[in-house]
Protein backbone atom coordinates (compact mmCIF):
# COMPACT_ATOMS: atom_id res chain seq x y z
CA UNK A 1 0.00 0.00 0.00
CA UNK A 2 1.41 3.25 -1.40
CA UNK A 3 -0.08 6.53 0.75
CA UNK A 4 2.34 8.63 -0.93
CA UNK A 5 1.30 11.52 -3.00
CA UNK A 6 3.16 11.49 -6.59
CA UNK A 7 5.31 14.27 -7.92
CA UNK A 8 2.77 15.48 -9.86
CA UNK A 9 0.27 16.03 -6.87
CA UNK A 10 3.09 17.52 -5.23
CA UNK A 11 3.87 19.92 -7.71
CA UNK A 12 0.10 21.13 -8.30
CA UNK A 13 -0.04 21.76 -4.55
CA UNK A 14 3.18 23.60 -4.66
CA UNK A 15 1.74 25.92 -7.84
CA UNK A 16 -2.33 26.49 -6.16
CA UNK A 17 -0.79 27.31 -2.64
CA UNK A 18 1.60 29.91 -4.15
CA UNK A 19 -1.03 31.47 -6.40
CA UNK A 20 -3.56 31.49 -3.41
CA UNK A 21 -0.95 33.48 -1.08
CA UNK A 22 -0.52 36.00 -3.72
CA UNK A 23 -3.72 36.31 -5.12
CA UNK A 24 -6.23 35.13 -2.79
CA UNK A 25 -4.77 35.89 0.57
CA UNK A 26 -4.08 39.46 0.46
CA UNK A 27 -8.22 40.05 -0.93
CA UNK A 28 -10.11 37.04 0.90
CA UNK A 29 -11.18 39.64 3.99
CA UNK A 30 -12.08 42.47 1.41
CA UNK A 31 -14.48 40.16 -0.68
CA UNK A 32 -15.38 38.51 2.17
CA UNK A 33 -16.76 41.45 4.12
CA UNK A 34 -18.32 42.80 0.84
CA UNK A 35 -19.94 39.98 -0.28
CA UNK A 36 -18.96 39.78 -3.41
CA UNK A 37 -16.79 38.02 -5.76
CA UNK A 38 -14.12 38.73 -8.15
CA UNK A 39 -15.06 37.71 -11.57
CA UNK A 40 -11.53 37.84 -12.97
CA UNK A 41 -10.16 35.59 -10.85
CA UNK A 42 -11.84 32.77 -13.12
CA UNK A 43 -9.98 33.82 -15.93
CA UNK A 44 -6.67 33.38 -13.40
CA UNK A 45 -7.97 29.64 -12.88
CA UNK A 46 -8.26 29.32 -16.43
CA UNK A 47 -5.10 30.41 -17.55
CA UNK A 48 -3.46 27.73 -14.63
CA UNK A 49 -5.34 25.04 -15.93
CA UNK A 50 -7.19 24.84 -12.55
CA UNK A 51 -11.14 24.74 -14.13
CA UNK A 52 -10.24 21.54 -15.92
CA UNK A 53 -8.13 19.78 -13.40
CA UNK A 54 -9.82 16.44 -13.21
CA UNK A 55 -11.13 16.35 -16.84
CA UNK A 56 -9.32 14.37 -20.00
CA UNK A 57 -7.19 16.46 -22.37
CA UNK A 58 -9.44 15.19 -25.21
CA UNK A 59 -12.55 17.48 -23.88
CA UNK A 60 -10.31 20.30 -23.42
CA UNK A 61 -9.49 19.54 -19.25
CA UNK A 62 -6.04 19.53 -18.05
CA UNK A 63 -5.86 15.66 -17.97
CA UNK A 64 -5.10 14.94 -13.88
CA UNK A 65 -7.22 12.73 -11.51
CA UNK A 66 -9.47 13.38 -8.65
CA UNK A 67 -6.81 13.27 -6.17
CA UNK A 68 -5.42 16.39 -8.02
CA UNK A 69 -8.75 17.87 -7.94
CA UNK A 70 -8.65 17.70 -3.92
CA UNK A 71 -5.47 19.34 -3.82
CA UNK A 72 -6.36 22.51 -5.61
CA UNK A 73 -9.57 22.21 -3.41
CA UNK A 74 -7.88 22.12 -0.09
CA UNK A 75 -5.35 24.29 -0.87
CA UNK A 76 -7.98 26.97 -2.35
CA UNK A 77 -10.45 26.41 1.04
CA UNK A 78 -6.87 26.94 2.73
CA UNK A 79 -6.60 30.78 1.84
CA UNK A 80 -10.26 31.21 1.23
CA UNK A 81 -13.40 29.01 1.86
CA UNK A 82 -15.24 31.81 -0.28
CA UNK A 83 -12.75 31.43 -3.65
CA UNK A 84 -12.55 27.31 -2.97
CA UNK A 85 -16.47 27.46 -3.01
CA UNK A 86 -16.96 29.42 -6.30
CA UNK A 87 -14.42 27.19 -7.62
CA UNK A 88 -16.05 24.49 -6.80
CA UNK A 89 -19.29 25.18 -7.56
CA UNK A 90 -18.35 25.90 -11.47
CA UNK A 91 -15.61 23.22 -11.79
CA UNK A 92 -17.58 20.17 -10.75
CA UNK A 93 -21.47 20.88 -10.40
CA UNK A 94 -21.19 23.77 -13.55
CA UNK A 95 -19.32 21.67 -15.72
CA UNK A 96 -19.31 17.39 -14.75
CA UNK A 97 -22.94 16.66 -15.91
CA UNK A 98 -22.19 18.21 -19.18
CA UNK A 99 -18.85 16.29 -19.61
CA UNK A 100 -20.60 13.20 -18.25
CA UNK A 101 -23.96 12.94 -19.49
CA UNK A 102 -23.68 15.72 -22.71
CA UNK A 103 -24.22 15.52 -26.46
CA UNK A 104 -20.79 16.41 -28.53
CA UNK A 105 -22.93 19.46 -29.45
CA UNK A 106 -23.33 20.45 -25.84
CA UNK A 107 -20.00 20.07 -24.70
CA UNK A 108 -18.29 21.56 -27.61
CA UNK A 109 -20.96 24.70 -26.82
CA UNK A 110 -19.79 24.87 -23.18
CA UNK A 111 -16.53 23.10 -21.95
CA UNK A 112 -14.10 25.08 -23.99
CA UNK A 113 -15.57 28.42 -22.21
CA UNK A 114 -16.09 27.10 -18.76
CA UNK A 115 -12.48 25.35 -18.90
CA UNK A 116 -10.87 28.58 -19.76
CA UNK A 117 -12.92 30.71 -17.36
CA UNK A 118 -14.74 33.08 -20.28
CA UNK A 119 -18.26 31.07 -18.82
CA UNK A 120 -19.27 30.31 -15.51
CA UNK A 121 -21.11 27.90 -14.58
CA UNK A 122 -24.45 26.88 -12.10
CA UNK A 123 -26.28 24.20 -10.77
CA UNK A 124 -30.21 24.79 -9.83
CA UNK A 125 -30.78 21.90 -8.07
CA UNK A 126 -31.87 23.52 -4.04
CA UNK A 127 -35.28 24.59 -3.58
CA UNK A 128 -36.93 26.76 -0.94
CA UNK A 129 -39.30 23.98 0.20
CA UNK A 130 -37.37 21.05 -0.85
CA UNK A 131 -34.47 20.90 1.42
CA UNK A 132 -32.33 17.77 1.23
CA UNK A 133 -35.08 15.73 -0.38
CA UNK A 134 -34.44 15.92 -4.09
CA UNK A 135 -37.28 13.90 -5.22
CA UNK A 136 -40.19 16.56 -3.54
CA UNK A 137 -38.50 18.76 -6.44
CA UNK A 138 -41.87 20.69 -7.36
CA UNK A 139 -39.97 22.67 -10.80
CA UNK A 140 -42.21 21.79 -13.66
CA UNK A 141 -40.68 21.36 -17.50
CA UNK A 142 -43.55 21.11 -19.23
CA UNK A 143 -43.11 19.75 -23.62
CA UNK A 144 -43.99 22.11 -25.99
CA UNK A 145 -43.82 22.29 -30.02
CA UNK A 146 -39.60 22.44 -30.24
CA UNK A 147 -38.90 22.73 -26.99
CA UNK A 148 -40.03 22.78 -23.13
CA UNK A 149 -41.29 25.70 -21.08
CA UNK A 150 -39.94 25.29 -16.95
CA UNK A 151 -41.59 26.91 -14.15
CA UNK A 152 -40.20 27.25 -10.56
CA UNK A 153 -37.58 28.31 -8.04
CA UNK A 154 -34.16 27.39 -6.56
CA UNK A 155 -31.98 28.59 -3.83
CA UNK A 156 -28.78 28.74 -2.80
CA UNK A 157 -27.31 28.53 -5.89
CA UNK A 158 -24.11 29.44 -5.64
CA UNK A 159 -22.17 31.28 -8.83
CA UNK A 160 -26.03 32.12 -9.94
CA UNK A 161 -25.61 36.41 -9.43
CA UNK A 162 -23.81 36.58 -12.52
CA UNK A 163 -23.41 32.66 -14.15
CA UNK A 164 -23.47 32.39 -17.75
CA UNK A 165 -25.02 28.88 -17.73
CA UNK A 166 -26.89 26.68 -15.26
CA UNK A 167 -27.54 23.19 -15.45
CA UNK A 168 -31.80 23.16 -14.10
CA UNK A 169 -33.21 19.98 -12.26
CA UNK A 170 -36.83 20.56 -13.12
CA UNK A 171 -39.59 17.54 -13.09
CA UNK A 172 -40.34 16.67 -16.59
CA UNK A 173 -43.16 14.24 -15.48
CA UNK A 174 -45.64 14.15 -12.50
CA UNK A 175 -44.75 11.00 -10.82
CA UNK A 176 -42.80 10.69 -7.64
CA UNK A 177 -40.20 9.06 -9.30
CA UNK A 178 -36.20 9.53 -10.08
CA UNK A 179 -36.98 8.89 -14.19
CA UNK A 180 -39.51 11.68 -13.67
CA UNK A 181 -36.14 14.38 -13.14
CA UNK A 182 -34.21 15.82 -15.81
CA UNK A 183 -31.63 18.45 -16.62
CA UNK A 184 -31.51 21.47 -18.32
CA UNK A 185 -28.87 23.45 -19.65
CA UNK A 186 -29.80 27.26 -19.47
CA UNK A 187 -28.25 30.11 -20.99
CA UNK A 188 -28.24 33.36 -18.66
CA UNK A 189 -29.74 36.15 -18.14
CA UNK A 190 -32.64 35.48 -19.26
CA UNK A 191 -35.97 37.77 -18.49
CA UNK A 192 -38.10 34.68 -17.61
CA UNK A 193 -35.27 33.83 -14.65
CA UNK A 194 -35.20 36.13 -11.92
CA UNK A 195 -32.00 35.89 -9.69
CA UNK A 196 -31.70 37.86 -6.54
CA UNK A 197 -28.40 37.62 -4.51
CA UNK A 198 -28.46 36.35 -1.22
CA UNK A 199 -26.84 37.78 2.08
CA UNK A 200 -25.45 35.05 4.07
CA UNK A 201 -23.32 34.16 7.28
CA UNK A 202 -20.81 32.00 5.90
CA UNK A 203 -18.93 32.12 2.76
CA UNK A 204 -19.46 35.11 2.05
CA UNK A 205 -17.43 36.04 -0.58
CA UNK A 206 -19.44 33.21 -2.96
CA UNK A 207 -22.13 35.02 -4.61
CA UNK A 208 -25.50 32.46 -4.10
CA UNK A 209 -28.59 33.38 -5.67
CA UNK A 210 -32.48 32.75 -4.97
CA UNK A 211 -34.16 32.57 -8.35
CA UNK A 212 -37.45 32.58 -9.47
CA UNK A 213 -38.52 31.05 -12.73
CA UNK A 214 -41.84 31.74 -14.49
CA UNK A 215 -42.33 30.55 -18.13
CA UNK A 216 -38.89 29.53 -19.27
CA UNK A 217 -39.11 28.31 -22.47
CA UNK A 218 -35.87 26.41 -23.91
CA UNK A 219 -34.99 24.17 -26.81
CA UNK A 220 -34.98 20.60 -26.90
CA UNK A 221 -31.33 21.24 -27.29
CA UNK A 222 -31.13 22.31 -23.79
CA UNK A 223 -32.40 18.95 -22.62
CA UNK A 224 -28.85 17.39 -21.21
CA UNK A 225 -28.14 14.67 -23.07
CA UNK A 226 -31.63 14.99 -25.22
CA UNK A 227 -32.67 12.88 -22.85
CA UNK A 228 -35.28 12.87 -19.88
CA UNK A 229 -34.67 10.76 -16.74
CA UNK A 230 -31.25 12.17 -15.71
CA UNK A 231 -31.58 11.83 -11.78
CA UNK A 232 -28.76 9.13 -11.97
CA UNK A 233 -26.34 11.54 -13.11
CA UNK A 234 -27.93 14.32 -10.39
CA UNK A 235 -26.84 11.59 -7.65
CA UNK A 236 -23.48 10.56 -9.23
CA UNK A 237 -22.49 14.15 -9.32
CA UNK A 238 -23.49 14.97 -5.25
CA UNK A 239 -21.80 11.54 -4.33
CA UNK A 240 -18.43 12.41 -6.17
CA UNK A 241 -18.73 16.08 -5.18
CA UNK A 242 -19.09 15.23 -1.67
CA UNK A 243 -15.22 13.68 -1.48
CA UNK A 244 -14.72 17.02 -3.17
CA UNK A 245 -16.27 19.72 -0.45
CA UNK A 246 -14.41 17.10 1.87
CA UNK A 247 -11.44 19.02 0.90
CA UNK A 248 -12.35 21.84 0.92
CA UNK A 249 -13.17 20.98 4.60
CA UNK A 250 -9.74 19.82 5.39
CA UNK A 251 -7.99 22.79 4.04
CA UNK A 252 -10.31 24.88 6.75
CA UNK A 253 -9.58 22.78 9.48
CA UNK A 254 -5.64 23.15 8.65
CA UNK A 255 -6.17 26.69 8.21
CA UNK A 256 -7.65 26.85 11.72
CA UNK A 257 -5.35 24.55 13.38
CA UNK A 258 -2.36 26.81 11.76
CA UNK A 259 -3.37 30.07 13.27
CA UNK A 260 -4.34 28.17 16.72
CA UNK A 261 -0.54 27.37 16.50
CA UNK A 262 0.91 30.49 15.38
CA UNK A 263 -1.16 32.61 18.02
CA UNK A 264 -0.62 30.05 20.67
CA UNK A 265 3.30 30.38 20.42
CA UNK A 266 3.23 34.10 20.06
CA UNK A 267 0.63 35.28 23.08
CA UNK A 268 1.90 35.36 26.55
CA UNK A 269 0.14 34.61 29.59
CA UNK A 270 2.21 35.11 32.54
CA UNK A 271 5.28 35.48 30.94
CA UNK A 272 4.76 32.21 29.45
CA UNK A 273 3.38 31.51 25.86
CA UNK A 274 0.02 30.36 25.46
CA UNK A 275 1.11 26.89 23.94
CA UNK A 276 2.93 25.59 26.83
CA UNK A 277 -0.04 25.41 28.80
CA UNK A 278 -1.34 21.93 28.82
CA UNK A 279 -4.91 23.06 28.51
CA UNK A 280 -4.61 24.77 24.99
CA UNK A 281 -1.64 21.85 23.73
CA UNK A 282 -4.59 19.80 23.91
CA UNK A 283 -6.73 21.55 22.18
CA UNK A 284 -4.62 21.43 19.34
CA UNK A 285 -3.02 18.16 19.73
CA UNK A 286 -7.04 16.63 19.52
CA UNK A 287 -6.99 19.28 15.81
CA UNK A 288 -4.25 17.81 14.77
CA UNK A 289 -5.21 14.13 15.20
CA UNK A 290 -8.91 14.99 13.17
CA UNK A 291 -6.92 16.62 11.18
CA UNK A 292 -4.67 13.42 10.22
CA UNK A 293 -7.18 10.87 10.47
CA UNK A 294 -9.40 13.23 7.61
CA UNK A 295 -6.75 13.90 5.40
CA UNK A 296 -7.08 10.05 5.14
CA UNK A 297 -10.26 9.65 4.61
CA UNK A 298 -10.29 12.17 2.21
CA UNK A 299 -7.41 11.05 0.21
CA UNK A 300 -8.58 7.62 0.14
CA UNK A 301 -12.36 8.17 -1.40
CA UNK A 302 -10.16 10.63 -4.01
CA UNK A 303 -8.70 7.40 -5.02
CA UNK A 304 -12.06 5.61 -4.96
CA UNK A 305 -13.24 8.12 -7.33
CA UNK A 306 -9.94 7.47 -9.82
CA UNK A 307 -10.37 4.30 -9.29
CA UNK A 308 -14.79 3.78 -10.20
CA UNK A 309 -15.56 2.36 -7.15
CA UNK A 310 -16.78 5.60 -5.10
CA UNK A 311 -20.34 4.61 -3.14
CA UNK A 312 -22.38 6.82 -2.09
CA UNK A 313 -22.10 5.37 1.57
CA UNK A 314 -18.57 5.99 1.31
CA UNK A 315 -19.05 9.56 0.09
CA UNK A 316 -20.94 10.16 3.14
CA UNK A 317 -18.46 9.02 5.16
CA UNK A 318 -15.68 11.16 3.68
CA UNK A 319 -17.73 14.40 3.92
CA UNK A 320 -19.40 13.89 7.29
CA UNK A 321 -15.98 13.37 8.80
CA UNK A 322 -14.11 15.77 7.04
CA UNK A 323 -17.21 18.42 7.73
CA UNK A 324 -17.54 17.86 11.28
CA UNK A 325 -13.61 17.91 11.82
CA UNK A 326 -13.32 21.52 10.48
CA UNK A 327 -16.38 22.77 12.75
CA UNK A 328 -14.62 21.43 15.47
CA UNK A 329 -11.06 22.68 14.86
CA UNK A 330 -12.64 26.22 13.77
CA UNK A 331 -14.70 26.01 17.00
CA UNK A 332 -11.67 25.26 19.14
CA UNK A 333 -9.72 28.03 17.34
CA UNK A 334 -12.16 30.88 18.65
CA UNK A 335 -11.59 29.22 21.92
CA UNK A 336 -7.46 29.31 21.46
CA UNK A 337 -7.79 32.95 20.73
CA UNK A 338 -10.34 34.06 23.32
CA UNK A 339 -11.70 37.46 22.71
CA UNK A 340 -9.48 37.66 19.66
CA UNK A 341 -11.28 34.76 18.29
CA UNK A 342 -14.69 36.98 17.30
CA UNK A 343 -12.30 39.95 15.84
CA UNK A 344 -12.14 40.26 12.18
CA UNK A 345 -8.25 40.86 12.33
CA UNK A 346 -7.85 37.01 12.97
CA UNK A 347 -9.46 34.47 10.34
CA UNK A 348 -10.79 31.87 12.84
CA UNK A 349 -13.84 33.43 12.85
CA UNK A 350 -14.74 33.61 9.45
CA UNK A 351 -13.14 30.04 8.89
CA UNK A 352 -15.69 28.65 11.46
CA UNK A 353 -18.55 30.80 9.81
CA UNK A 354 -17.41 28.88 6.64
CA UNK A 355 -17.28 25.34 8.26
CA UNK A 356 -20.71 25.57 9.43
CA UNK A 357 -21.49 26.10 5.86
CA UNK A 358 -20.65 22.19 4.81
CA UNK A 359 -22.48 20.56 8.12
CA UNK A 360 -25.76 21.97 5.88
CA UNK A 361 -24.42 22.09 2.66
CA UNK A 362 -23.95 19.34 0.45
CA UNK A 363 -26.32 17.02 1.89
CA UNK A 364 -26.57 17.58 5.69
CA UNK A 365 -24.48 15.58 8.42
CA UNK A 366 -27.64 14.17 9.26
CA UNK A 367 -28.32 12.72 5.64
CA UNK A 368 -25.21 11.66 5.40
CA UNK A 369 -25.35 9.54 9.03
CA UNK A 370 -28.66 8.00 6.75
CA UNK A 371 -27.02 7.08 3.71
CA UNK A 372 -24.63 5.30 5.76
CA UNK A 373 -26.89 3.61 8.19
CA UNK A 374 -28.95 2.58 4.88
CA UNK A 375 -25.85 0.48 3.37
CA UNK A 376 -26.02 -1.01 7.21
CA UNK A 377 -28.77 -2.39 6.46
CA UNK A 378 -30.27 -1.24 9.91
Amino acid sequence: MDFSFTQEHEQVRDTVRRFAAEEIMPIARKHDDDETFPRDMFRKWGDLGLLGVRYPTQDGGSGMDKISDCIVREELSYASQGFASTWSAHTHLGIWPIWKAGTPEQKAKYLPGAFDGTKVGAFGLSEPRGGSNIRSLSTKAEKIDGGWRISGAKTYITNSPYSDFMLLAARTSPELKPHAISLFIVDLPNPAVVINKLDKEGIRASETGLIHIDGLEVPDDALLGHQTGTYPIILDSLSENRVGVAANALGMARAARDASIAYARDREIAGKPLGTYQAIAHKIADMEAEIEAARWLVYHGAWLVDQGKLTAAMAAKVKLVASETAVRCSEQAIRIFGGAGIMRDYPVGRIHRDALVYVIGEGTSEVQRNLIARSLDL
